[in-house]
């Protein structure tokens, strides 16, 4: 069975659909390595401009699948940190993969799933869906998601929600940053590909170019030599051939050749 489907429904709109509903797209091995890989692969795609992360069935993630939790609790030391590496290592590819990324969350979301969403640039949300981080309910703690969700919903709201494993709905979720959008779910998946068709209108360069940028700012202390940087990052950009095609059809009242 394919743990991992692929489609491209729009041009340059790449969808990723999580496909074990019959375990609610738990994260195991298999399907961990088929993102792992897929990332790879659209990295390099020059065609790919944004890339949506859904979800076979009622449910968006279970988290890490608990059954193979339960075999790597009798392996190896090695082997079981091994696959606790192989999870860290997807979600810090899934961040810095250099295309947008939107997660489609159409149901209740689990545990790594949580990181799943969190690790996305753009997350919305039908009103249908929830999460909680209920690892401490099961003996463990949320070791791997825990950067992704103290940036998400700050480390106050982390305390409470990874301490209790309570449920947290789709308005808190919007409300603390998990979700930048509610929606009927009806219109779920109509608004995703609004959001998708919105970043495709960015340049190819400038978005790559954008999330590094934002990936810097909070190792950056402000100051003389970071306005430095910044202002030389801009200076570079603006002389760049992308971005003077795209000032130029802005000034010319047409769409720049990258427009989908």
């Amino acid at each position: 069975m394919t743990v991992l489907l692929e489609s491209e429904p729009l041009p340059g709109i790449v969808q990723w659909i999580l496909n074990r509903p019959q375990m609610r797209n738990a994260l195991d091995a298999e399907l961990v390595a088929a993102l792992r890989d897929r990332i790879a692969v659209q990295s390099r795609r020059t065609e790919t401009r944004v890339i949506m992360l859904r979800a076979a069935g009622a449910a968006f993630c279970a988290g890490l699948d608990l059954k193979s939790m339960l075999l790597s609790g009798q392996a190896s030391d090695s082997d079981n940190k091994a696959e606790a590496l192989a999870f860290a290592a997807l979600l810090a590819e899934l961040r810095a993969i250099p295309k947008p990324t939107v997660a489609v969350v159409q149901g209740p979301v689990f545990g790594g799933g949580v990181g799943l969403v969190a690790a996305c640039d753009v997350a919305i949300g039908a009103e249908e869906a929830k999460f909680c981080l209920s690892e401490v309910r099961l003996g463990i703690i949320p070791a791997i998601v825990s950067p992704y969700l103290m940036e998400a919903i700050g480390l106050r709201q982390l305390r409470r929600y990874a301490l209790s494993g309570e449920m947290m709905g789709a308005e808190r979720a919007r409300e603390l940053g998990l979700l930048h959008e509610v929606v009927p779910t009806p219109a779920l998946g109509g608004e995703a590909f609004r959001f998708a068709t919105d970043l495709a209108q960015g340049g190819p360069h400038a978005l790559r170019e954008c999330k590094e940028l934002i990936a810097s700012l909070p190792l950056d202390p402000a100051g003389p030599d970071r306005d430095a940087r910044l202002a030389d990052w801009l200076a570079r950009l603006r002389s760049s051939e992308e971005a003077q095609v795209g000032i130029a059809a802005m000034l010319s009242r047409r769409p720049p050749p990258w427009t989908p």
